[in-house]
């Protein structure tokens, strides 16, 4: 039976399937709390109200990894999830990586609503 799944192998020989075990600092989870917690403001302040704006930090396979999402007040929900690397943890995400994400998202969102209504939308601006 051990031929049938991903972590065939006699235990200590084969580490088939396994991460590798990813340990982070207190200040480098800090970090990236705050830096996503800022994506999360910024993204806000992109949007009127009536968008629920909220986040999720955990740690997978690959490390930890950052989610981002924006539920409209019509059509579907968007997300940006990303997995800082090494460099990110220790000096941050920059401020532009950062509106980029938030932007993003806030366009999205908006063009969520924007498809769900449909065309009778007079444009703002063009």
């Amino acid at each position: 039976m051990n031929g049938n799944n991903p972590y065939a192998g006699a235990p200590g020989v084969v580490d088939a399937g396994r991460p590798e075990d990813a340990e982070l600092s207190d200040a480098q989870v800090r970090r990236l709390r705050t830096a996503v917690a800022g994506i999360v403001s910024r993204t806000e302040t992109y949007l009127p109200e009536g968008y629920a704006v909220g986040s999720e930090l955990s740690f997978g396979a690959n490390g930890p990894q950052a989610t981002v999402a924006v539920r409209p007040p019509a059509g579907h929900p968007v997300s940006a999830g990303f997995t800082p690397d090494e460099e990110d943890l220790e000096s941050g995400l920059s401020d532009e990586d950062r509106d980029e994400v938030a932007r993003g998202l806030a366009a999205s969102a908006a063009l969520q609503v924007m498809n769900t209504v449909g065309d009778g939308l007079t444009p703002t601006a063009r």
